[in-house]
């Protein structure tokens, strides 16, 4: 089940070359996961556990600058043990070229004790039987 938003270049998005500052990218990755996370998730399972990031592997592709329209999709490619690897792709919404591509290990910890957590069934099921939802 894949969640999806549209975003609008700013200025302050842009770098010394006038293009998104990867640090930006960054932070959209981030923002993208918890708003997945937040949507779909029952609230007794966001009381119970919290994500943190091990791993990012990002792919820049393409600029984006001043004005562009990105669409941000994102999706659970696996979910083993503690971990979990969310899939970040982000698309010129005029012309739909790959901007970027990032692959994120995160961690669940239990929300209390702060310590890593093995991922359920109920919770892998919160991201995989569920249809395509946007924000």
């Amino acid at each position: 089940m894949s969640f999806k938003k549209t975003i609008t270049v700013a200025a302050h998005d842009l770098d010394d070359l006038d293009h998104v500052n990867n640090v930006r990218y960054v932070q959209w990755i981030q923002d993208i996961s918890k708003e997945h996370w937040k949507a779909k998730a029952p609230n007794h399972l966001q009381e119970l556990f919290i994500w943190v990031v091990l791993t990012h592997n990002i792919a820049y592709k393409k600029p984006a600058q001043l004005g562009d329209k990105i669409i941000v999709k994102t999706h659970i490619s696996e979910s083993k043990g503690a971990i979990s690897i969310r899939i970040v792709e982000m698309y010129n919404a005029k012309t739909n070229i790959l901007l970027l591509r990032s692959s994120t290990e995160w961690c669940l910890l239990n929300a209390k004790t702060h310590k890593p957590m093995r991922i359920s069934k109920e919770l892998k099921n919160v991201f995989t039987k569920s249809k395509n939802i946007e924000a």
